[in-house]
């Protein structure tokens, strides 16, 4: 399935544009700005502090602190509206945050990798990010193109099926993702252990923090899908764009990365649970 990751990828993002429709994709226009403000928080602001700390500490060169660096240097990954409604939220936030925030990689990334003597020589991320916005509004518009035609007022039953579809979507994805961790779980399960915490520990934490903040902001009836985005991060892209010298020392924690990614849902479940009552009554049960 490895080989056909993209399509996968691709495929779940249509399922989730589908489930939300354009109108709530895009949003009100007043709240773009704010959007926009939260992406460049995380990819620009949020690496740059972890960059200039490892700086500060002589770990610039450290195989976790770049894996840490990349991830927050990353956008949302393109399942991030998926895994919102199997927490039981409203996606479009999510997908909003998703494009908005793909669209500024290119820029963002650059303040950040040239803080780092490792990211030197990175210039085909410009590419990457090119190939993977252009991926979300293939798969975004042809969905809007068939809601607009078939599910103009989609009834409870089609919301449920379109849920149900995004969960099996999302359990395929995974499994393609998982391959890259197999050799290493059988031959040295231990060696393992120091990535599979720092994957949680920067996932979750990311989760917690940014919900903790953004509840006391504007945006608090958008927590939640903007809380799963801060911790789940396309990390993936940068292995399509950086060279495997960089890359290969940090496959093991991009493996590991995709378990706490794909178990949000299922961890956090009380946790969002609780942030219900913050929703505007407007923003619910979409």
């Amino acid at each position: 399935m490895r080989p056909w990751l993209q399509e996968l990828v691709a495929a779940l993002l249509f399922v989730a544009a589908l489930r939300i429709g354009p109108r709530q994709a895009l949003g009100a226009v007043r709240d773009l700005p704010a959007i926009t403000l939260v992406a460049l928080t995380y990819q620009l602001v949020l690496p740059l502090l972890v960059a200039l700390t490892l700086i500060a500490f002589g770990w610039a060169d450290s195989h976790l602190g770049i894996a840490l660096v990349l991830m927050l240097s990353a956008a949302s990954i393109s399942g991030a509206p998926s895994l919102t409604i199997l927490a039981g939220h409203d996606p479009a936030p999510a997908l909003r945050i998703l494009v908005i925030g793909t669209a500024l990689v290119p820029l963002t990334v650059l303040p950040v990798f040239a803080l780092l003597p490792a990211f030197a020589g990175a210039s085909q991320i410009f590419a990457s990010a090119g190939r993977l916005f252009l991926v979300i509004a293939i798969a975004s518009a042809a969905a809007f193109a068939l809601r607009g035609y078939w599910l103009k007022d989609p009834d409870r039953e089609t919301v449920a099926a379109l849920d149900g579809l995004s969960a099996i979507a999302m359990a395929v994805v995974v499994v393609a993702l998982m391959s890259s961790i197999g050799p290493t779980l059988m031959r040295a399960p231990l060696d393992l252990l120091p990535w599979l915490a720092a994957a949680f520990g920067a996932n979750l934490g990311m989760q917690l923090m940014a919900s903790m903040v953004l509840r006391h902001s504007p945006l608090r009836d958008q927590q939640v899908p903007l809380s799963i985005v801060a911790g789940n991060r396309n990390i993936a892209l940068f292995l399509v764009a950086l060279p495997p010298s960089l890359t290969d020392p940090l496959l093991l924690f991009i493996g590991c990365y995709q378990i706490p990614m794909y178990l949000t849902p299922i961890l956090l479940q009380r946790f969002y649970a609780t942030r219900k009552a913050d929703q505007q009554p407007g923003e619910r049960d979409h």
